[in-house]
C-alpha cells in the first residue's frame, strides 16, 4: 500500500447501522488486503512486538495487539511501550491515514473525511479462540470517528448503545475488506466481537487463518500525559 491511492468504493450499498453508523462492505479488494497483511507483519517485527494486553484485574486478553502513532495500554496512551519493551512505537503510515479519509468520506458524506487525521492505529489480531468483550472506545480526548478495517476470517460484530453492555443491539458479519464507521451520536457505543467463523477468509486475501482489524482513532493527544 506503499504509495497507492484508496480505491474509489463503488459496492452497491452502505449499510446505516444507527446513526452515524456505517458499515462498507467490500472496502479493501483483495490486493489491498495482501498489502495490509504484509504490512501488518512489519508492524509485528518491531520495535514494539505484537502483545496481549493485561487489563488492571491481571487478566490477559486474548487478541494480540501491536500500535502505531500512540501505543495503547489500559486505559492509557503513550509514546512509548512501557508495557512491553519501552521502544518507541512506529508513526501511522501515510497511506493508512489516506484510507481513514476515504472511508470517513464514503460513511458519512462528500467532505467528512477532510480534516480526519487518525493519529493512532491499534491492530488487532484474532486467532483460535480469541474475542472482544462488549466496551467503548472511550480513552480518547477527541470524538472523531473510528474506522475499522477488517482482513481475514468473518467474524461477528455486535453493536450495541451508548448506555451500557446490555440489549439492544445489532450483530454484523464482517467480511474480509469490510470496513466499519462509527462516529457523530454512535462514537462511543459499546461493540465488541463475540465470534470469528474460523476457516472463512478468502483465497488470496494473504491471511491464512485467524483475523485482523485495524481501528483507526483520533487522541486529541499532543504530547504524552503525565
Amino acid at each position: 500500500m506503499t504509495g497507492r491511492q484508496p480505491r474509489l468504493w463503488a459496492e452497491p450499498y452502505r449499510r446505516v447501522v444507527a446513526p452515524g453508523a456505517v458499515h462498507l462492505p467490500g472496502w479493501l479488494d483483495l490486493e489491498q488486503q495482501r498489502e495490509l497483511v504484509a504490512a501488518f507483519e512489519d508492524w509485528c517485527a518491531g520495535p514494539v512486538p505484537i502483545r496481549a494486553a493485561v487489563l488492571p484485574g491481571g487478566h490477559r486478553m486474548s487478541v494480540r495487539m501491536v500500535c502505531l502513532g500512540w501505543h495503547w495500554q489500559p486505559y492509557r496512551y503513550t509514546r512509548t511501550a512501557d508495557d512491553v519493551n519501552g521502544a518507541r512505537v512506529l508513526d501511522v503510515p501515510e497511506w493508512l491515514v489516506a484510507h481513514g479519509r476515504a472511508a470517513v468520506e464514503a460513511a458519512h458524506g462528500a467532505g467528512a473525511g477532510d480534516d480526519y487525521r487518525p493519529d493512532t492505529v491499534l491492530a488487532n489480531l484474532y486467532e483460535g479462540d480469541a474475542r472482544l468483550g462488549m466496551h467503548q472506545d472511550k480513552d480518547e480526548l477527541a470524538d472523531d470517528p473510528v474506522v475499522s478495517l477488517s482482513v481475514g476470517d468473518r467474524c461477528r460484530f455486535r453493536f450495541g448503545n451508548v448506555e451500557g453492555r446490555g440489549r439492544p443491539w445489532t450483530d454484523i458479519e464482517l467480511e474480509s475488506g469490510d470496513a466499519f464507521v462509527f462516529g457523530g451520536p454512535a462514537r462511543f457505543t459499546y461493540h465488541g466481537v463475540p465470534k470469528v467463523h474460523a476457516g472463512t477468509a478468502p483465497t488470496g486475501c494473504g491471511l491464512a487463518h485467524g483475523r485482523i482489524n485495524l481501528t483507526m482513532r483520533v487522541t486529541g493527544l499532543t504530547h504524552q500525559p503525565g
